[in-house]
């Protein structure tokens, strides 16, 4: 019979309403019915694509035995951490600071507060490496719930006011504009030291996509070069190492296009192949940055792919992105489900389906009879550009349509909002920078559908989105964070800018408005609002992290978007506020960089800014489609009539004419693209 699960809006959840343990969805029920029976809380947390999440289900929930004991001494909620990332971020902090380590499956037991009071990951079916099997485990703390309740009690009091002091973040520092720039200039310094100058990136294995230093990084050379100071010839360097190396490896789909979440080994080569929509969105802005930055061609190939494979696989009916694809699926002649299933090759079907174009084929994607993965298969790289174009498009085509018929993985195809604003923004932003007006529309049907279906969905929160929808149906369970009233913000300030209409900017309003009134806690921002129940009452506080995770923090974003809605409208009480949040951002950034590179991008937007860009011309003008190439960090661009930045800027002599202000000082208007393009550092005028 099914469980509780049956009609959440999470595929992830879906996939567990059949199981023998009677799972509940995170809420006050399962709560209540853990103090009428008196047992604890055990908790799962997931997501779709995870490999080790769909290990363990099979192992242990789908087990009628190991479900019999779940269900006998425990209440088991089952969590999605995509849907609900505060539940998720406060209980990995608690595993980490329990164990030392955190990942997913995560495994959590909380008593009737929701205070946390033993954590793990995976737990193995059976004894594995001087580890206790699951139902070994599940034995133990059943015994210490009922007989040693005090050593639980205990536990759970040391954690939860561990919790506490990892929230207290400085919030009284004081810093002047000079403290700023000497703090970005030593987290270059540490980006530099910490680089893998071989492989590209940081870190050896598993080795992530830096998606958010690379912007950093692009930002600040683009500041130095607005600002006439001297470019450091280092960033450059890590920025086309890091692209250069990703986009040839494994990791990057060679036939389809898009990233995977991360390499397995240093060298870029084998991925975890689940692709998410995070990376795809965080990733084409970067290389459609590293377009801008240097016309390299390799830039643009991956961008092309990059939004042809988000419209293609992730796109949903109603117009959104889908959240993710799974790393695993059915092997076509084993009929079981393996990672990389869909994406790898053996040198014998390299043969089979390209026939006299094989050798060469092989040679060039670095297939060989032991291939780079398991089971004799290899991941596709492409190290070098071919000498023969049109024999290599060939290749591709065919080997696509022929994996095109493999059985594909499976998708997750909930809509998270924060998400699809990212990959709203990365494609607003493409779509000028190539001049692909469909990109740009498809940028607008997903936030006609974050407005339609998840905005004020609530009732008692018409200024909140809410996080997660399907089939255009809203998660009501599931009410946005901080990142989600961000992110989809600052994509509407972006569509403000590539569409001239000023309904977008209405709505970040409404957003940020928000934002200032329930997001705020003291002189810290939050990533749940104060007019919804907190994830645990007995922890005082609401999972504040200024840090990075894969996707820019709330925090930061938030401030991102209140100083580009400032800029846009000229309003500077927004920038006023926005300041106040600067202390951990600024402190974190000269520290530990790699955690916080959109915060040292804000921070670089911040210095940079307000760069106030006005175009008196209409939307198809050269003016226009060059101000949008510019590299400097901190600008916004107006040229509808309508918006405020264009009051009282006209064409002179009839001719489209630019106004480019920094600082609430302004230059001359000018006529000349030559010049604009010098006021706004842009490197790269023509598009091939």
């Amino acid at each position: 019979m099914p469980n509780r699960l049956q009609n959440s809006t999470s595929p992830y959840l879906q996939a567990h309403a059949d199981n023998p343990v009677d799972w509940f969805p995170w809420g006050d029920e399962a709560f209540d019915e853990a103090r009428r029976r008196d047992v604890p809380i055990f908790l799962s947390v997931g997501y779709s694509a995870c490999h080790w999440c769909h290990v363990m289900a099979h192992e242990s929930f789908e087990n009628p035995h190991v479900a019999a004991i779940l269900n006998e001494y425990f209440v088991n909620v089952k969590v999605d951490r995509e849907e609900l990332p505060a539940v998720d971020a406060l209980y990995m902090q608690a595993t980490q600071a329990m164990t030392g380590h955190g990942g997913w499956p995560m495994s959590v037991w909380l008593d009737h507060d929701r205070a946390p009071w033993y954590a793990g990951t995976y737990f193995p079916a059976t004894p594995s490496h001087g580890s206790p099997s699951f139902v070994q485990l599940l034995s133990g703390l059943h015994d210490a719930w009922t007989n040693d309740r005090e050593r639980v009690r205990e536990s759970a009091s040391r954690i939860v006011s561990r919790l506490s002091e990892m929230a207290d973040w400085n919030r009284n520092a004081s810093w002047t504009k000079d403290d700023v720039r000497a703090g970005i200039d030593r987290a270059i310094d540490v980006l530099a030291n910490q680089f893998d100058v071989v492989n590209g990136g940081y870190g050896d294995a598993p080795k992530f996509p830096p998606s958010l230093v690379l912007q950093f990084l692009m930002d600040y050379d683009g500041y130095c070069r607005v600002n006439g100071l001297d470019l450091d010839p280092r960033v450059a360097a890590m920025v086309e190492a890091a692209c250069e190396r990703m986009a040839r490896g494994g990791m990057y789909d060679q036939l389809g296009g898009g990233f995977a979440r991360y390499s397995v080994d240093a060298t870029w080569t084998v991925p975890h192949f689940e692709k998410m929509l995070y990376d795809n969105a965080l990733l084409l802005n970067a290389y459609t940055m590293w377009f801008v930055h240097t016309g390299n061609p390799l830039a643009q190939r991956v961008v092309r792919e990059t939004v042809s494979f988000m419209l293609r696989e992730l796109r949903t009916p109603e117009g959104g992105f889908a959240a993710a694809l799974d790393a695993d699926s059915e092997d076509e002649l084993s009929g079981e489900h393996r990672e990389g299933a869909f994406y790898a090759w053996s040198l014998q079907q390299f043969h089979d389906v390209l026939g006299e174009d094989a050798q060469w084929a092989a040679e060039f994607f670095g297939v060989t009879e032991q291939g780079n993965f398991e089971h004799g298969l290899s991941v596709l790289r492409r190290d070098r550009e071919p000498e023969d174009l049109e024999k290599l498009q060939r290749v591709c085509e065919t080997l696509f349509a022929v994996r095109s018929q493999r059985p594909a993985p499976a998708r997750d195809d909930k809509i998270v909002a924060a998400w699809n604003g990212m990959a709203i923004s990365a494609l607003a932003r493409a779509g000028m920078v190539f001049e692909e007006p469909s990109w740009i529309d498809a940028a607008c049907v997903a936030a006609d559908l974050l407005v339609s279906v998840h905005l004020g969905a609530d009732s008692r929160h018409p200024a909140r989105l809410v996080r997660v929808s399907r089939d255009a149906e809203p998660g009501l369970h599931a009410l946005g964070v901080l990142e989600d009233q961000a992110l989809v913000a600052r994509a509407f300030i972006d569509l403000v800018q590539v569409t001239g209409d000023p309904a977008w900017l209405s709505l970040a309003e409404t957003l940020l408005v928000d934002i200032q009134n329930h997001f705020v806690e003291e002189l810290t921002l939050t990533d749940t609002a104060d007019d919804v129940p907190a994830v645990s009452q007995s922890i005082a506080h609401r999972g504040v992290d200024p840090s990075d995770n894969v996707t820019p923090s709330g925090w930061s974003s938030a401030l991102d978007a209140a100083l580009a809605y400032s800029a846009l409208t000229g309003d500077v009480e927004w920038r006023n506020w926005a300041e106040q949040f600067f202390d951990p951002i600024v402190t974190l950034t000269s520290s530990h960089p790699r955690f916080t590179g959109f915060g040292a991008t804000v921070l670089t937007r911040w210095l940079d800014g307000p760069r106030e860009v006005a175009i008196a011309a209409d939307a198809q003008s050269e003016m226009v489609q060059l101000s949008f190439r510019s590299t400097a960090p901190g600008s916004v661009i107006a040229w509808n009539p309508e918006l405020a930045l264009m009051a009282g800027r006209s064409q002179l002599n009839g001719v489209d004419t630019a106004y480019v202000c920094r600082g609430h000082v302004c230059e001359a208007p000018t006529t000349s693209l030559e010049e604009l393009a010098n006021l706004l550092g842009v490197v790269n005028q023509l598009i091939d």
